[in-house]
């Protein structure tokens, strides 16, 4: 597969099997994430795996968070927490914030949305599902996540990524808008 076919096939998987992720693959997509682009090579990433007991406490807390977030939408809260619930890992990413120059802590979150994507091709590669989740069951913007992953101060949360074997699902295209209509040539 070229990296064109697979930047076109990709897709957010939400729904898969209960097949354990071999330690080995998760390897793999956390050094494909070291391989993208950063700002004088500062690196300014780190990753924290939830597995087993950790995605349990992870779903207690996301389901909290959620049932505070929609307290009249429990359909919302449950069909949420079920990429949680049927994860066997998920991994929490976070870029490190420069103390005093925000251009610096910037370009560090644009380092690790690069990482994020380079690892959701590295997954697509292995025969993994992802999906990179900020809002809502992410939990990227609530507090309670930096305290759960024990980050210091000095880390922002830029995603929360799932990964596990795709249940068998139809993919649809996607519609794209062409290139044509979002470019403008100087």
């Amino acid at each position: 597969m070229t990296v064109i076919e697979a930047l076109k096939n990709r897709r957010a998987i939400r729904n898969y099997t209960t097949q354990p992720v071999e330690k080995e693959k998760i390897e793999q997509i956390l050094q494909a994430a070291t391989y993208a682009p950063n700002d004088r090579m500062r690196e300014p990433w780190h990753f924290y795996v939830l597995q087993d007991d950790a995605m349990k406490r992870y779903e207690k807390m996301a389901s909290s968070y959620l049932q505070e977030r929609f307290p009249t939408k429990p359909h919302l809260v449950e069909s949420s927490l079920k990429v949680v619930q049927t994860t066997p890992v998920a991994i929490v990413v976070t870029a490190d914030m420069v103390e005093n120059d925000e251009d610096a802590t910037a370009d560090n979150i644009f380092a690790v949305c690069s990482a994020i994507m380079s690892m959701w091709l590295a997954a697509e590669e292995l025969g993994l599902g992802f999906v990179w989740r900020t809002r809502g069951v992410g939990l990227v913007h609530d507090a309670r996540m930096h305290t759960f992953i024990g980050a210091d101060q000095n880390q922002k949360v830029v995603g929360t990524i799932f990964i596990g074997y795709p249940e068998e699902q139809e993919l649809k295209d996607k519609k794209r808008t062409s290139f044509e209509e979002k470019t403008t040539w100087l």
